[in-house]
């Protein structure tokens, strides 16, 4: 009787384990339980619960795709909802975590004013500041991608808030589709040197968009969305999917789309006056990003500028870096040599697509 107890209470512990989280849009995420109108002034939402499964702090507005603001016409992905953030608003939501796991946070962005809007997110004690002010897409819609480490082993509270405070108190960012996804950082193996070489683990992309992830620049590699990777540069690079985009190998990839200001490294341990050969293949997402693209990859003091001609219909060339480890440690790196867009918009900044990265030692041939 007693085994037979344990036994239930641990399949019962079990069960609520796997409800804690499901990778995907955070209850309510995508906005469309709305508050109703007794909680509303017009657009602002007055209640701070109005918006089911969400807290929400300062001046917040329930918007409608559609929707007329002065001369401006809001656009929400699917033509749904979504808030938007005035000066020093912020929308909460609690979850549960597990202590020691990676997290990342989806969400999808848009730009409605003209000064430089800046988002800060949150997941205690783990934050980070995104600049939004560069817009890759026509759609007028970015998703964003970003991470943290759960600190502690109950709940954590997910906090995206506008820290701007400008002359206009509704000023600020659309904010829609919040989701998140559990990571699972991959290790360096006998086959390869580097982490995460294929770009399969990343962020959550939501479903029904079709312009993949942005990681955000500065993004380090203890906190990056794109384990093992980081984003040492100005702009984001693009992380995309082979459910919308051509990829070279598996089901995910890179594109560097911000021409050198887009830098997506990685430091691994070599060992001085070893040969090394790094491999990786370039090519185009299929996104009629046509024209002669550019990968410039350095590995130590080598470099390799790889030259592809794009039809912008999908399509990759295989590339080797070979070079000699000058130091314990050796910076892996990849950008793009210049700025490109979209041939049917000329505004969606795009680039070449970055796959399949190995790095191993080099075997001396002995001479007979």
């Amino acid at each position: 009787m007693v085994a037979v107890t344990l036994l239930s209470v641990l399949l019962c512990a079990t069960f609520q384990f796997s409800l804690a989280f499901t990778d995907g849009l955070l209850p309510n995420g995508n906005f469309e339980q709305g508050p109703t109108s007794s909680e509303m002034k017009g657009t602002v939402v007055m209640d701070t619960h109005g918006i089911p499964n969400w807290e929400l702090s300062g001046y917040v507005e329930y918007i409608k795709s559609g929707q007329k603001q002065g001369d401006m016409v809001m656009v929400v992905p699917e033509d749904g909802h979504a808030v938007r953030l005035g000066n020093n608003a912020s929308i909460k939501q609690r979850v549960n975590v597990t202590r020691g796991v990676y997290y990342s946070i989806t969400f999808t962005a848009s730009r409605t004013c003209g000064q430089e809007e800046k988002i800060n997110i949150s997941a205690s004690p783990d934050w980070g500041v995104l600049p939004i002010q560069t817009m890759y897409s026509s759609y007028g819609w970015d998703s964003y991608g970003w991470a943290f480490l759960a600190d502690d082993n109950v709940e954590v509270d997910i906090l995206i808030h506008n820290p701007e405070k400008e002359d206009t108190s509704s000023c600020g960012p659309l904010i829609d589709s919040v989701a998140m996804r559990t990571l699972y950082p991959p290790k360096r193996t006998n086959k390869n040197m580097l982490k995460n070489g294929g770009f399969e683990e990343g962020p959550y992309f939501v479903p029904n968009t079709t312009w993949g992830v942005l990681i955000p620049p500065n993004i380090e590699d203890e906190h990056s969305p794109l384990p093992g990777w980081m984003v040492e540069s100005l702009k984001a690079v693009k992380f995309i999917d082979a459910e919308h985009f051509a990829v070279p190998q598996g089901r995910r990839a890179v594109e560097l789309v911000a021409g050198k200001e887009s830098a997506l490294t990685q430091v691994v341990r070599t060992i001085p006056g070893k040969v090394y050969a790094l491999e990786f293949s370039v090519g185009d997402a299929n996104n009629l990003c046509t024209g002669s693209l550019m990968v410039e990859a350095y590995a130590g003091r080598a470099i390799l500028k790889v030259a592809y001609e794009s039809q912008g219909k999908g399509g990759s060339k295989h590339a080797i870096l070979r070079f000699t480890a000058v130091s314990t440690r050796t910076r892996v790196m990849f950008l793009s040599s210049y700025y490109t867009t979209r041939s049917d918009d000329m505004a969606t900044l795009c680039g070449p697509v970055v796959d399949d990265v190995k790095l191993l030692g080099v075997r001396k041939v002995r001479r007979s």
